[in-house]
């Protein structure tokens, strides 16, 4: 660059040449000093092309720039080269340039087909988020889940660049009518779940007034087995909102306690109360299996009808011992009945005491049938009525056989 006459000469008039390998070319004029002054000024103009190329060369290699702009540059300072006020070595700036935008025809090659396959890759992220939001737009039932995902998908939606306007909106109103989609068949389900929750409520009331109309009920029996049937169509039906089906069931359940809480108080004290009629009876029985009959048969009958009434009132024992308890006074009963049949047999009929004993058993019975009714004890009266009964029938019978 100091060696400015290799590169072009001022003539006597002033005129500027450059020298290239096509010749001279006139560059400009210069009339303000020295030749030597001249040709400095438009080799500076040089430096400035050879500078800025330079920058520009160096942004390309660092790839901060964009190839296609660089290619931009290199191919206007090319062009500008035939025609540029310069003095310099312009056939060896053209070269470079020409090797230059080589280069940047390269790197902006590379640059779109990475910028393409970029976009490619984002329309494929994109496409793989509106198929999965439209598998759940058509499939999903798990509500809270689905809702979650789809807001996923748009924060991710927001972060993909580099997709085209056109196909970009086309991918969004596919995802937008997806999430709409979704969001419309889910309001649909919760407000048919919501009209289901109202009718479970309501047959749910029904089953919860009907449990508490049976709570102070003392028919044990029919009425458990109802409140286990309430149980089972309680089970049986949808469940009501959250709030309704807990107040619900605590009113069914303490309707049920009070129940069934009464019922085993009752129970105890009826189990309680045939225990002791158990001991009674026992306490009975073994008195009646110790009596003498052949010693005295009359005396044993009678005393065996006392015990045989004392009986009776004892009342009700636990079932599983009321059937063996039974047959052991039968057997006594029996025992002594054939005793007396011997006696019978050994006695004249018109002088039988026997028969004259079981009469007055049976008035005896009959009076007691009588002072149960007066009492207006349902209990007494039905088994004042069974040992009446019998007494009649075994008079019967003896009369017939005397």
């Amino acid at each position: 660059m100091t060696d400015w006459t290799a590169f072009g000469r001022v003539d006597a008039d002033g005129t500027v040449y450059v020298k290239t390998a096509e010749g001279e070319r006139v560059v400009g004029s210069w009339q303000a000093g020295s030749p030597e002054e001249g040709l400095a000024h438009f080799a500076r103009r040089f430096a400035d092309l050879v500078t800025e190329v330079d920058l520009t060369e160096a942004r390309l290699n660092s790839g901060a720039a964009d190839p296609a702009h660089s290619l931009s540059t290199f191919r206007r300072i090319r062009a500008s080269l035939a025609e540029a006020h310069v003095v310099g070595d312009i056939d060896a700036l053209a070269a470079r340039l020409d090797k230059l935008s080589t280069l940047a025809e390269e790197k902006a090659g590379e640059a779109r087909a990475a910028r393409e396959a970029a976009r490619a890759e984002a329309v494929a992220r994109k496409t793989a988020l509106v198929e999965e939001a439209e598998k759940m737009a058509a499939e999903s039932t798990g509500w809270k889940t689905a809702g979650d995902r789809l807001k996923e998908i748009l924060d991710e939606w927001k972060t993909i660049r580099g997709v085209d306007k056109k196909t970009d909106g086309e991918l969004w109103k596919r995802f937008a009518t997806a999430r709409d989609g979704f969001t419309r068949r889910r309001g649909a389900h919760f407000a048919t779940l919501d009209a289901q929750r109202k009718q479970a409520q309501a047959a749910k009331e029904e089953l919860v007034t009907e449990a508490e109309a049976l709570a102070d009920s003392t028919d044990w029996g029919p009425t458990a087995g109802r409140l286990k049937d309430l149980m089972a169509q309680w089970k049986a039906a949808p469940r009501a909102s959250k709030e309704a089906e807990q107040r619900l069931w605590e009113r069914f359940r303490s309707a049920q306690d009070a129940f069934f809480s009464r019922r085993s108080e009752v129970f105890s004290a009826r189990d309680n109360e045939q225990r002791a009629n158990l001991e009674r009876k026992q306490a009975l029985i073994a008195e009646a299996e110790a009596l003498d009959v052949d010693a005295d048969p009359r005396g044993t009958q009678a005393r065996l009808r006392e015990i045989q009434g004392q009986w009776h009132e004892a009342g009700r024992v636990p079932r599983d011992a009321a059937a063996g308890l039974d047959r052991r006074l039968r057997a006594v009963d029996e025992k002594v009945r054939q005793a007396m049949d011997s006696a019978w047999r050994r006695t004249e009929p018109s002088a039988n005491p026997l028969l004259a004993q079981m009469r007055e058993q049976v008035a005896e019975a009959e009076q007691r049938l009588a002072r149960a009714r007066a009492a207006g004890d349902n209990k007494r009266i039905r088994e004042a009525e069974k040992a009446l009964e019998a007494k009649r029938q075994f008079l019967n019978l003896a009369e017939q056989t005397n």
